[in-house]
């Protein structure tokens, strides 16, 4: 918040900081961005779940980016995955054979938001749980929010040095037919473990 002064001795009441737009919705989805495994593979999961706010209210305008390594712990994707309409320049989606691994996801109205995609494998270079990494943006964030979904619960040198209850704001909850839940909280209690990058 912000105070201004308008005369001699004279003083406005702070007014709160303002973000502008946001406006996710007109140029960063594209068609099928939800969907990294490709369509049909047997071994597809649906994470899933809501952003929500302090006050526990849903997010209807959140845009989530999703980055992870392949069933065989392989960081390459598929870059080249999205078709272009020669006729628009605009995107068709993806090819529907590459496994990408990256999506883009806005929430619905009701602030809920799917990802299709397959188990990420450990990497290499990695040492304990694979995870999807995840990139928040949202009204009234200045600035993006890094977290993970792991989906499984286990020794990892991140999820052990966080207590039980903060812990669990990073560990998806399996459902049926291969699903899993993460809701991402922005604020208040609950609030989800976010990261800070140098």
């Amino acid at each position: 918040m912000t105070e201004r002064l308008t005369g001699p001795g004279e003083r406005l009441l702070p007014t709160p900081a303002q973000t502008v737009g946001p406006f996710y919705g007109y140029a960063l989805p594209f068609p099928e961005g939800e969907q990294i495994a490709p369509k049909g593979h047997p071994d597809t999961i649906t994470v899933h779940g809501y952003v929500l706010d302090g006050a526990g209210d849903p997010v209807p305008d959140a845009l989530l980016e999703f980055w992870q390594a392949d069933p065989d712990g392989s960081l390459k994707g598929a870059p080249g995955s999205l078709r272009r309409d020669t006729v628009t320049g605009g995107y068709l989606g993806r090819n529907g054979t590459d496994f990408t691994g990256f999506g883009r996801v806005a929430t619905d109205a009701d602030g809920h938001f799917a990802l299709f995609t397959l188990e990420p494998g450990p990497t290499g270079d990695e040492v304990g749980l694979p995870y999807l990494a995840v990139c928040v943006f949202a009204r009234g964030l200045l600035h993006h929010l890094f977290t993970r979904v792991y989906l499984a619960d286990g020794p990892d040198p991140l999820l052990d040095a966080l207590p039980d209850e903060r812990r669990a704001t990073l560990v998806a909850r399996p459902g049926p037919h291969r699903t899993y839940r993460f809701d991402i909280r922005l604020q208040g209690e609950g609030e989800t473990v976010f990261l800070e990058f140098p």
